[in-house]
């Protein structure tokens, strides 16, 4: 079975998910929407697909999608394709308040509708068994810092490039804060262009967070302390340093990496398509996104 695939937003981020349902076995791309007529047709001739600017017309086209508009828009789109029984992949964040992100899930679960969120650094972690170490670290300092770009202004720079590290977090730590402080600075606009968090969680694991889209020189990594060592990842260059007695599920040179660590949003495309075939569980589901999304309203209600 080959399913109709499509992409709601037709911009830099939409482009890069097009790349991937364009690429995938299992489905073909059929649509991309945006209501912006030339972008959605300059986006879909690159693709050799439909341009919709009419949302009930493109859903009607396609089987599953991916949403990548601005985040402010996430939700509405999102309600929508649910209740038309389309199964969705949302950018992160999965909405901008929980109770918009209780509506999605509960829409998907009661229409057995697979909901999957692209929070794609996830993967790494799974790849190398970060997650499944019998040991947890006691610290985790994340770094997510960019050059200005004006993107993403809709809203600040905690579910712009924080929450990916808050999803991360949020499954090393597995308990509930217990302190949470938190700073922001606004450049360009109402919404912060760079957090710093300082949280520590039930268990004593600390983590120290910095987001920013105000930086000259690009960083995205993240550290983990043990007791007897650290691994140090790093998002751009792509690579896994570890200093720790415990080996990691797997070594590989950046040749032989597994796709979820050399190219994260393949392979969340390819298991939310694998998960639509089959019914089985979504690599990220709606749940965890919206884990995701409560810590990053606590931290910027904390810095404002």
């Amino acid at each position: 079975m080959t399913l109709k695939a499509g992409v709601a937003g037709a911009g830099v981020f939409g482009g890069y998910h097009a790349n991937k349902y364009a690429e995938a076995a299992d489905a073909t791309l059929t649509a991309i929407y945006d209501p912006d007529p030339d972008r959605a047709t300059l986006a879909a001739k690159m693709h050799d697909c439909e341009a919709c600017t009419d949302y009930s017309d493109f859903l009607s086209k396609i089987d599953l999608l991916t949403i990548a508009a601005p985040a402010s828009f996430h939700y509405e789109l999102a309600l929508r394709a649910l209740k038309a029984g389309r199964h969705c992949l949302i950018e992160k964040p999965i909405a901008l308040n929980v109770a918009d992100a209780d509506r999605l899930i509960e829409i998907a679960a009661g229409e057995n509708l697979i909901l999957q969120i692209g929070h794609q650094e996830r993967y790494v972690f799974e790849a190398f068994g970060i997650l499944s170490r019998a040991d947890k670290p006691r610290e985790v300092r994340s770094r997510r810092l960019n050059k200005f770009s004006g993107r993403a202004m809709d809203v600040s720079v905690v579910f712009d490039l924080m929450i990916h590290d808050l999803d991360m977090l949020g499954q090393i730590a597995g308990g509930t804060v217990e302190s949470l402080t938190a700073s922001e600075v606004c450049e360009h606009g109402p919404h912060a262009d760079r957090t710093d968090a300082e949280i520590v969680f039930a268990g004593g694991l600390k983590a120290s967070l910095a987001a920013s889209r105000l930086e000259q020189t690009p960083t995205r990594d993240m550290t983990l302390v043990y007791d007897d060592g650290e691994i140090v990842i790093d998002f751009l260059k792509r690579e896994i340093t570890n200093t720790t007695g415990t080996p990691l599920a797997l070594e590989f040179g950046a040749q032989d990496a597994p796709l979820a660590f050399r190219d994260p949003l393949a392979f969340g495309t390819q298991s939310f398509i694998r998960s639509v075939l089959t019914g089985d569980a979504p690599t990220v589901s709606g749940t965890a996104g919206r884990a995701a999304l409560d810590l990053a309203i606590r931290i910027e209600q904390a810095a404002a």
